[in-house]
C-alpha cells in the first residue's frame, strides 16, 4: 500500500500516490450527519456554511481512520440541487467552505478531493437539462472547489457517460488539477441508462482520465464484478471502487446500513486482487469501515497480473418483433382510415368514478373513438387517470389515451407505471410534461420532471424494443401507442416545430395539439407539419363565456385566445347565446383543419359533454 498519511511530510499528488500503490480514501458524508441528526430533508451542503464544526469532525475522524484523501461535503453542491432549498445563489460561498473546512481537516499530509456529485437530472435528449447549461453549473462549482484548496477533483456517482463528460468539459475549463471520474452501476452492471462498465472505461480513456471508478449504489459483491469489468476493459487508467455498506434497512424510524466493517474489509482485498487501486467507501461506510480497510489493504500487495477477459453476457434482443402499430390499439387502427373523435374527461376529485363514466356512455353512444383522461389537470389531486382510463374500458368498451405527465415520477416509477398499464389493458399514451406544482392546489409539492415529454418518449420506445431504459429485457416487445403534444400557436413557433420534430423521431406516433380557435393557425401548423407524416388530433376547446375566455388566455399556461376570439366572446354575452358561439369558433377551427388532421379530440367546458358533442356534429 502507498505510504501511510501519517509518513508524508509534503503532499504528494493524487497520481504519485497511485503510481506508488494502493491509495485509501474515507467513507460516506450524508450518512455520518445524518446519524448525529440531521434531517434527511435538510440541505448536507449548506451545512459548511451553518454547521462547519461538524462537518469537519466527520472529516478529522476519516483522517484518524487512516484515508489519505477526503472529499468535500460538496456533493449536491450546483445550482440544480441547490435552487430548491433556495440556495442556487450560494454555489460558490457553498463549494469554498467545504474546501476550506476539509482543507482544515486534512493538515498538511492528507489530499483533498473537491466533489462534485450528478445535477440530480438527466442531461437532454432524455430530460431537459442542456449540455451547455450542464457544463455551467459544474463549473460554477469547480472554480469554487479550487478556490477553496482542494488538490484534485473527484467527479464522482455521475449516473450516465453524457453528465459524466459534462463535468469533466466543466473541470477542465477550470484547469490545473488531476481528475477521477467515478460513475454508478445498477446491480445489473450497466448505468441507469445501459452503458456497460466497458464502455466506460473506452469513453474515458479515450479522453484521458487517468483515474475510472464506480461508487455508490452497488454493495461490495455486486461492485466486485463491476470492479473486475472495468480492470479488464483499461488500459492506461486506474480504477476506484468505493461501494456503499449494502442496501440500507429501515429500523425503528431511521435508515441503517448493515454491512460491517469487516464484511466490507474482506471485500476491500478482494478489490485489489481484482486491480483496484483506490478503494473507500460510500453510503452506508464509515471511519470504522475505513479502518478495517486500512488494515486488510496494508496486507494485500498489488501483484502485476495479466488481465482476464471477463465474458459479458450481452442483454437479450427482442427475438419478436415490434408491435405493428395497427395492433396497438382501436385508436391506431383508425387513425388514418377514418376522421377520429376523442372527447376529453377529468377524473374526480373523490372515489366515485360514476358520473364520469356516465359521460363516457353518453360518448360512446354518440359514436365517439375514444376517451382521453388528463393526468391531474392544473396539477391537482384527483383520481389517478390510469385508474379512470381502465374503469371507463372496462365498463363502456371505448377505447382510452392516457394523459401521462413527468411531474410525479422518477425514472423508476415511470417504467413501473407503464408496465403496470400496459398490463391491464392501456395501450394509447401521450406524453406531457406536465404543469408545475405552483400552479395548482399544492404550491409546496415537490416536482420530480427526471425527465420531460420527449424523455419520456424514448423511455416508452425502449421498453418497444423490449427492454427497459438500462438496456436490460423485459420480455416481449410492448405495444405502446405513443401520442405527444405539439402547440400551434406557440410564439415561438420555430421552436415548437424542433421540439415537435424531435418528439417524432423519439419515437412519436400520433400528435395532439393544444386547443386552437384561429382557423387560419390551424391551416398553417398542420401544412407545415405534413413533412412529418404523423397523425394529427387538432385540440378543440368550445369557449363558455367571455369571462372563461379571458381566464383562459390569461391564466393558463399554453392557451392562448386571439383578441378577435375573444371579443367575439364578449358580444355575444352570457348563457346560451355565448355558448352557441363557443361551439360555432370551436366548428370554424376543425373546419379548417379537417382535411389535413387525422382527427379531433374535445374538451368539455366545465364538464359540459354535451357542448362538445355539439362541436363535432358537423362531422356528419
Amino acid at each position: 500500500m502507498a505510504s501511510d498519511s501519517s509518513t508524508l511530510t509534503k503532499r504528494a499528488s493524487i497520481l504519485d500516490l497511485v503510481a506508488r500503490g494502493v491509495v485509501l480514501g474515507d467513507g460516506a458524508m450524508g450518512t455520518m450527519l445524518y446519524n448525529r441528526g440531521v434531517f434527511v430533508n435538510r440541505c448536507f451542503d449548506e451545512l459548511n456554511l451553518s454547521a462547519p464544526s461538524l462537518v469537519k469532525q466527520v472529516h478529522q475522524e476519516y483522517v484518524e481512520a487512516g484515508s489519505q484523501f477526503i472529499e468535500t461535503n460538496t456533493y449536491g453542491a450546483n445550482r440544480f440541487k441547490l435552487g430548491p432549498h433556495g440556495l442556487d445563489a450560494q454555489v460558490a460561498k457553498i463549494n469554498r467552505e467545504g474546501a476550506r473546512i476539509a482543507r482544515e481537516a486534512a493538515g498538511e499530509s492528507v489530499l483533498v478531493a473537491g466533489a462534485i456529485g450528478p445535477l440530480g437530472k438527466p442531461l437532454e435528449p432524455i430530460g431537459h437539462i442542456s449540455l451547455a447549461d450542464a457544463v455551467s453549473a459544474f463549473a460554477d462549482q469547480a472554480a469554487a472547489l479550487k478556490e477553496g484548496g482542494v488538490d484534485f477533483f473527484l467527479i464522482e456517482t455521475m449516473p450516465s457517460l453524457d453528465m459524466a463528460k459534462a463535468a469533466l468539459t466543466a473541470v477542465r475549463t477550470v484547469g490545473g488539477l488531476p481528475v477521477i471520474v467515478s460513475l454508478t452501476f445498477t446491480d445489473e452492471g450497466a448505468t441507469v441508462i445501459g452503458e456497460s462498465p466497458e464502455a466506460v472505461v473506452e469513453a474515458l480513456e479515450a479522453e484521458g482520465v487517468p483515474i475510472i471508478g464506480a461508487n455508490c449504489s452497488q454493495g461490495p459483491n455486486k461492485m466486485l464484478h463491476t470492479v473486475e469489468r472495468l480492470v479488464a476493459a483499461a488500459n492506461t487508467a486506474k480504477i476506484l471502487a468505493m461501494p456503499n455498506a449494502g442496501a440500507p434497512a429501515y429500523v425503528d424510524g431511521r435508515y441503517v446500513y448493515l454491512c460491517t466493517p469487516e464484511y466490507i474489509a474482506s471485500y476491500g482485498r478482494r478489490f485489489i486482487e481484482a486491480g483496484a487501486r483506490l478503494v473507500g467507501g460510500c453510503c452506508g461506510t464509515s471511519p470504522a469501515h475505513i479502518r478495517n480497510l486500512g488494515r486488510a489493504v496494508r496486507m494485500v500487495q498489488p501483484v502485476k497480473a495479466e488481465p482476464h477477459v471477463i465474458r459479458v453476457a450481452e442483454h437479450a434482443k427482442p427475438t419478436l418483433p415490434p408491435v405493428p402499430r395497427e395492433d396497438k390499439s382501436p385508436l391506431a387502427r383508425k387513425l388514418g382510415r377514418k376522421f377520429v373523435v376523442s372527447i376529453e374527461l377529468d377524473p374526480p376529485k373523490g372515489v366515485d368514478p360514476s358520473r364520469v363514466i356516465e359521460k363516457a356512455q353518453e360518448c360512446k353512444e354518440e359514436e365517439v373513438d375514444a376517451i382521453n383522461v388528463a393526468d391531474g389537470p392544473r396539477a391537482s389531486a384527483r383520481m389517478s387517470a390510469q385508474s379512470l382510463c381502465l374503469l371507463t374500458q372496462q365498463q363502456t368498451g371505448l377505447d382510452t389515451i392516457l394523459h401521462y405527465t413527468c411531474r410525479d415520477r422518477n425514472l423508476l416509477g415511470i417504467q413501473s407505471d407503464v408496465l403496470g398499464c400496459y398490463a391491464l389493458g392501456l395501450r394509447n399514451i401521450l406524453c406531457i410534461t406536465g404543469d408545475p406544482p405552483k400552479l395548482g392546489d399544492y404550491p409546496d409539492a415537490t416536482a420530480v420532471y427526471d425527465v420531460d415529454s420527449i424523455g419520456l418518449i424514448r423511455i416508452l420506445s425502449h421498453l418497444n424494443r423490449g427492454c427497459d431504459l438500462a438496456g436490460n429485457p423485459i420480455g416481449p416487445p410492448l405495444g405502446i401507442h405513443i401520442g405527444c403534444g405539439a402547440d400551434p400557436s406557440k410564439p415561438d413557433w420555430d421552436k415548437e416545430l424542433r421540439r415537435l420534430e424531435e418528439k417524432v423521431k423519439a419515437g412519436a406516433e400520433y400528435i395532439m395539439t393544444q386547443p386552437v380557435y384561429d382557423p387560419r393557425q390551424v391551416e398553417k401548423f398542420l401544412k407545415a407539419i405534413q413533412y412529418l407524416n404523423t397523425p394529427v388530433l387538432i385540440g378543440s376547446l368550445p369557449l363558455y363565456s367571455h369571462k372563461n375566455a379571458e381566464f383562459l388566455h390569461n391564466e393558463v399556461p399554453g392557451m392562448i385566445i386571439p383578441e378577435d376570439i375573444r371579443e367575439r366572446m364578449r358580444v355575444a354575452g352570457t348563457g346560451e347565446k355565448a355558448q352557441a358561439e363557443g361551439v360555432s369558433i370551436a366548428q370554424e377551427a376543425l373546419r379548417a383543419g379537417q382535411d389535413l388532421a387525422q382527427g379531433v379530440y374535445v374538451m368539455p367546458p366545465f364538464n359540459r359533454v354535451d357542448l362538445a358533442l355539439r362541436v363535432v356534429e358537423i362531422l356528419r
